[in-house]
């Protein structure tokens, strides 16, 4: 039946049913009743010619022989080939670089501009699951012998993906901890320097040959685990001050010949189920002695942090401590030196920034740092005048600004006020870009 004459159907019958109940109207008398009947009834007779002549043209349709399919068209190859939509592209390229001048405050004649790093990779797919992706950096503008440069891997490995929610890598990889190591580009963080707590407790750029796993979970939830290269406690220089700045700055291995008797295993969770919202936590654990010591050393570092962006603001806060166990028998044979190994560390910061004005690729973001660190917090006890004093956790304030000015590209400036040591106290800019 045509479905445009069932409401018809439906609406005259309603009217005629109400039409036959006793008069409800106080005005309607017999004869108009008897009238709309008859009227209705007509109007019945009508919708059912209407209703046969449509269902007989739908028969005489249907007897109709289909059509003769149409002859196939030769379309040249090259105009076949321009029509076909564009494949992704199999190899990317893609890098960013940080030019900076740091300017103390109290001493301008120290005053110093650097290519502090300039990076080059690029991520090659060789089928829809698999890929290879690869960065070469290189520090300081000029690597040689005789210059603070050095060229590096930062990133080589595969991934492939064997579930619609999982993956493998397999390679060099940057360790998933903290808010900026597996994200540094200068684009990607505030201030003209990366933040003390993730360079000096956590070692950003930090990366470690392994296998891991890497879930997406349609929960919002991202997991990753594995096992890796780790830090080599037989490097440590008592004479230098490297691990004062970064005890695990100091040790790292990079897989550059790394020692690998002992593996280390690693675990990452981060939650972002609720738009803007990040929650997340790692830990890093492993032996560290290699068997080249008479005791075993294990160094553990973890982290908690959360990021928070509710409209045009950027709230951020971290927290990281490592410790190195049975430090006391690797510390004797270094007494007297400048640098002992610590047996903890720790640091967090909480920072804000604000989208304060946004015009076409012009973006401007002023935000406030305050970190807290200490890269010896504590010492194991060696004995009465032995043991080293623990050092004054150092405190920062930091205040800046991130001017975008092209998709990739930003200038930053900031000021920086250190609590212990005010002689570090000083003005930076940096220019930056990734892509």
């Amino acid at each position: 039946m045509n479905k445009k004459t069932l409401p018809l159907l439906s609406t005259l019958s309603l009217s005629l049913m109400l039409a036959l109940q006793p008069a409800q109207a106080q005005t309607a008398t017999e004869q108009e009743l008897l009238r709309r009947v008859d009227q209705l009834a007509a109007e019945l007779n009508k919708l059912r010619a209407e209703l046969t002549q449509v269902q007989q043209q739908r028969a005489a349709e249907a007897a109709k022989p289909a059509p003769a399919p149409l002859a196939p068209v030769s379309i040249p190859p090259a105009f076949a080939e321009a029509q076909r939509p564009a494949a992704a592209p199999a190899t990317v390229l893609s890098g960013y670089a940080e030019l900076n001048y740091n300017r103390p405050t109290k001493s301008s004649k120290d005053a110093q501009a650097d290519l502090r790093r300039l990076v080059l990779g690029y991520q090659h797919r060789f089928d829809e699951k698999t890929k290879v992706v690869a960065e070469i950096e290189v520090e300081h503008a000029v690597a040689s012998a005789d210059d603070a440069g050095e060229v590096a891997i930062e990133q080589a490995y595969v991934e492939h993906q064997f579930h619609p929610n999982w993956a493998v890598r397999g390679g060099l990889f940057l360790v998933p901890m903290g808010l900026i190591n597996e994200n540094h580009e200068p684009t990607a963080y505030y201030g003209v320097e990366r933040n003390f707590v993730e360079t000096a407790i956590i070692p950003s750029t930090w990366r470690e040959g392994g296998i891991q796993l890497v879930g997406q979970l349609d929960s919002g939830w991202t997991l990753q685990g594995g096992i890796a290269t780790g830090f080599d406690l037989n490097k440590w220089d008592a004479s230098s001050s490297e691990g004062r700045e970064s005890p695990l700055g100091s040790i790292h291995q990079e897989m550059a010949q790394a020692r690998s008797r002992d593996l280390s295993f690693f675990g990452a969770a981060n939650y972002r189920g609720i738009p803007g919202l990040l929650l997340g936590g790692s830990v890093f654990t492993g032996l560290a002695t290699h068997k080249q010591q008479a005791s075993e050393s294990r160094i553990t570092l973890w982290d908690l942090h959360a990021r928070w962006t509710p409209g045009a603001w950027d709230l951020s806060a971290l927290y990281s401590r490592g410790t190195i166990s049975n430090t006391a028998a690797l510390n004797l044979p270094l007494v007297g030196g400048d640098s002992l190994i610590p047996s903890r560390f720790d640091g967090a910061y909480v920072q804000a920034a604000y989208k304060l004005w946004e015009q076409g690729s012009y973006v401007l973001k002023p935000f406030v740092r305050w970190e807290r660190f200490n890269t010896a917090a504590a010492y194991a006890e060696l004995g009465t005048g032995l043991t080293p004093e623990v050092l004054a956790a150092e405190q920062v304030y930091t205040l800046g600004a991130n001017f975008e000015f092209a998709p990739g590209v930003v200038f930053k400036a900031d000021v920086q006020r250190f609590k212990q040591n005010k002689d570090l106290n000083r003005l930076n800019l940096g220019l930056g870009w990734s892509f």
